[in-house]
């Protein structure tokens, strides 16, 4: 066969530059000559092809049947036709055609080049079908091949023959990229389209932000830490729970990182975009204070029927607890999975929402409800340690527990119930009980009030009789009008001598 062996060379630094192995490569030459046959002979050709995988020599040979009446011309051979080249060929005989590869016309090497290149593409596409299908929610990295109407074609770092895009709505507004730049994607699809997959990738999916945490916190890639749920709105805010599978790990510190050096990377790769991290819990009251941060809840009030907290933050607190736009209480809203009404306290009292279910103390009575962890009491060791391994961290876990309840904890005994329950206690006010304080301030109140009304009761008498006094003598007394005036002369003379130890002057 002319130049075999640089036609199989050629083969073979196209199965390098598509990941073909030799086996491969051969099944490919052998389907394509089969193709150019297709063409010379016809559909239903059969052929033998060898390839010499030393010299690289390609061996050909078409099988036709021998009978008495052709029907097919591709695959059979009349009798008449074949004894021309050898007399003992009967009917039924299998006849080897010998054909050379400089036989092929332009067609057939056409026919052959398609096929070739048609078996190259379909087995890309089904190594990029196994390969990404299940990747999706992965981290790739890639380079900008070009921007176009919108979307940005990028070449894959490991898979250039993979057609991957970033569609406009999956994109970050606040980024702009050019050709040439690298970027990284989380693969959110794998799209089939006529051309074959082609991989929908995002930076706007709140799975990207899940995936450059996992590639930036090894407590998250282990498994350690674990990401429960995750709200972002993209080029703006995203919030983000956490929690930890080992107790002495704390989730949030994990994914903050020295210095904050952890959250800082994911920041960057986000544009400037603001993260919040806070830890998970299963309450959704709990949970509802955390992802309402910064802002510091006063109440929350849950409604499990209709899945709805209502959140009544104090006035300072309400423009933080809502955002910009609503933005944080929206994602909050997302995060936990329940609607969240949120209410200023001034707002809920105008309302006419009742106090009792506020939780706030009567007016003029302000306790301190907000929660605090127990290693702030003053505890043993032992005893701290004790509640922790029970699952009681914080003072609000213990504030409606009893005896009993202490006295089930392992390690800890009945004097260290009875100090716990004396603690609470003190730190606790009971609805209607009016402190001691309270009391003695109340009743010296009272006692005042009682002196009061009684010397107001007494100077009202002695009027009534100097005016009956007065009515009795009509003419008057000059007596008593010389001791008027010299009651008021004392009076001014006594107003003189305050005026001017006050420094002013009296007025004539």
């Amino acid at each position: 066969m002319t130049n075999a062996g640089q036609i199989v060379a050629a083969f073979r630094d196209i199965a390098a530059t598509k990941s073909l192995n030799e086996d491969e490569v051969y099944d490919l030459i052998r389907d394509g000559i089969l193709a150019g046959l297709v063409k010379i002979y016809g559909p239903n050709v059969e052929a033998e092809i060898d390839i010499n995988e030393g010299s690289g020599d390609i061996e050909i040979i078409v099988l036709k049947r021998v009978v008495e009446e052709v029907e097919d011309e591709s695959s059979e051979i009349a009798l008449e036709e074949a004894r021309w080249d050898d007399d003992t060929y009967e009917v039924g005989d299998v006849m080897e055609i010998p054909v050379d590869f400089a036989e092929f016309g332009r067609n057939a090497v056409m026919a052959t080049k398609q096929r070739i290149v048609q078996r190259v593409r379909e087995g890309e596409r089904q190594r990029i079908r196994e390969e990404f299908a299940d990747r999706v929610g992965e981290l790739l990295s890639g380079e900008v091949q070009q921007i176009e109407r919108g979307k940005i074609v990028v070449m894959m770092n490991r898979s250039k023959d993979a057609e991957a895009i970033i569609p406009w709505r999956e994109q970050n507004p606040r980024e702009r990229f050019r050709q040439g730049d690298p970027i990284r994607a989380v693969l959110k699809k794998v799209d089939e389209t006529p051309k074959g997959p082609r991989l929908i990738l995002s930076r706007g999916d709140p799975l990207f932000v899940a995936s450059l945490f996992k590639l930036e916190v090894p407590e998250i890639y282990q498994g350690i830490v674990e990401i429960r749920e995750l709200a972002r709105e993209v080029g703006g805010r995203t919030k983000i729970a956490v929690s930890s599978r080992d107790d002495s790990i704390d989730p949030v510190g994990a994914c903050v990182g020295l210095k904050g050096s952890r959250v800082q990377a994911v920041v960057n790769e986000l544009g400037g975009e603001r993260i919040d991290i806070v830890p998970w819990h299963p309450d959704p009251e709990v949970f509802a204070r955390r992802a309402l941060a910064p802002a510091r809840v006063a109440k929350v009030i849950s409604d499990s029927t209709r899945q709805v907290i209502t959140a009544i933050v104090d006035e300072d607190q309400l423009s933080l607890a809502i955002g910009r736009n609503g933005q944080n209480v929206r994602l909050a809203s997302q995060l936990i999975g329940w609607q969240i009404d949120l209410y200023g306290s001034r707002e809920w009292l105008e309302r006419g929402a009742d106090l009792s279910i506020f939780g706030e103390p009567p007016p003029g009575e302000v306790y301190e409800t907000a929660d605090f962890p127990l290693s702030e009491l003053a505890l043993e060791g032992s005893t701290l340690a004790a509640l922790e391994t029970a699952g009681y961290h914080t003072f609000l876990d213990i504030i409606d527990l009893e005896k009993k309840d202490f006295l089930a904890v392992p390690e800890l005994a009945e004097e260290h119930a009875d100090l716990l329950l004396g603690i609470i206690d003190e730190l606790t006010v009971v609805e209607g009980e009016v402190p001691a304080d309270d009391q003695s301030s109340d009743a010296a109140l009272e006692s005042l009030l009682d002196e009061k009304t009684e010397a107001s009761d007494d100077e009202s008498e002695e009027k009534a009789e100097d005016s009956k006094d007065d009515d009795e003598d009509e003419g008057g007394d000059p007596n008593e009008e010389e001791v008027t005036n010299e009651a008021s002369d004392v009076e001014e003379d006594s107003s003189e001598s305050e005026l001017e130890e006050d420094g002013d002057e009296p007025q004539s």
